[in-house]
């Protein structure tokens, strides 16, 4: 073999072996992810080369609507957005069997695996802060940091908190809200209007409400929202009612942003104390906001998400 052969061939190896190293290129779409017992909906914007961000939805039961002002950040990274099985856009679902943390946790290992994300941010909202975190306690590898916004992290805290800001309504609402509670008629037109009081001040103080969190409400499986979590934001009676994982957070060893709204559900003080569990978290109150705060400030809240992500990827 002559000297140019043997570095054509040497060429070719090299060129095979740094290809096969190289991260999977996310493409913009959408599709669907098979995982137990059904199809997963997910869409990817932005093509961005800085690591992709993974958007855990609230609820449960709701879906990834509300969550469309992050695709303001698609600009620098791919954005995942994907709707949790029995959700918005995913197959339905009515099996109880399968509405529980272990088979959320599980489905969110296989999106990773199915769209191939070695490494991810992961922001998770409300009760996607809780996926978030059970996530974390199977130890993934490649998770670049954390978002945990308008956290429900200990369940009885949730539920104090929200009695504290009911007591606040107009007496009225407040009148309304406990006698249907009572008398087990809050299907009733009475009972929806005192909680649209309640959802306008600590929900979504958008006014008007977006086309994308009308969908995410009228979407919503109740039948989940039920079981897991119960009839209202302050009367937990689901399956996650005694939800607490307080003492897993100072040993989360990632880079940790809190974020809330200052009329939020998850009230600052609450988030404050979690953010001091976590060293060297960082937390952002966004001053006209509500639970939804990507909603409510969808500009302040990219801001704010993109400098977190640039300063960890900086500082790796």
């Amino acid at each position: 073999m002559n000297m140019r052969a043997f570095r054509l061939i040497c060429i070719t190896l090299l060129l095979f072996f740094l290809s096969s190293c190289e991260t999977p290129v996310l493409r913009e779409g959408e599709g669907f992810v098979d995982v137990a017992n059904g199809r997963v909906w997910y869409k990817i914007v932005g093509s961005g080369d800085k690591t992709p961000l993974l958007l855990l939805h609230g609820g449960p039961g709701f879906s990834s609507y509300y969550l469309n002002p992050l695709e303001g950040l698609s600009d620098e990274r791919p954005i995942i957005f994907y709707d949790q099985l029995g959700s918005g856009r995913s197959d339905k679902t009515d099996d109880p069997a399968l509405w529980t943390i272990e088979h959320f946790v599980a489905e969110l290992a296989t999106m990773r695996e199915a769209l191939a994300l070695k490494e991810v941010h992961i922001l998770g909202h409300s009760w996607g802060s809780q996926l978030a975190l059970e996530y974390m306690l199977t130890e993934p590898s490649g998770v670049k940091s954390l978002i945990l916004a308008s956290p429900a992290i200990n369940i009885q805290r949730w539920t104090e908190d929200n009695k504290k800001l009911l007591r606040q309504l107009p007496e009225a609402a407040q009148v309304a809200i406990e006698k249907h509670e009572r008398e087990g008629t809050t299907n009733s037109d009475e009972y929806q209007s005192a909680m649209m009081v309640f959802y306008k001040r600590h929900m979504s103080r958008s006014d008007p409400w977006s086309d994308d969190l009308n969908l995410a409400f009228e979407t919503a499986n109740q039948n989940i929202y039920g079981y897991m979590w119960g009839a209202s934001d302050w009367a937990a009676t689901g399956t996650l009612k005694d939800y607490d994982r307080e003492h897993m957070l100072p040993t989360i060893g990632l880079p940790v942003l809190f974020t809330a709204g200052r009329f939020d559900e998850a009230r600052p003080d609450t988030v404050a104390y979690f953010q001091s569990l976590v060293p060297g978290a960082r937390r952002a109150i966004l001053e006209n906001s509500g639970h939804i705060t990507m909603q409510d400030e969808p500009q302040e809240y990219n801001r704010i998400v993109r400098e977190f992500l640039n300063m960890v990827e900086q500082s790796n």
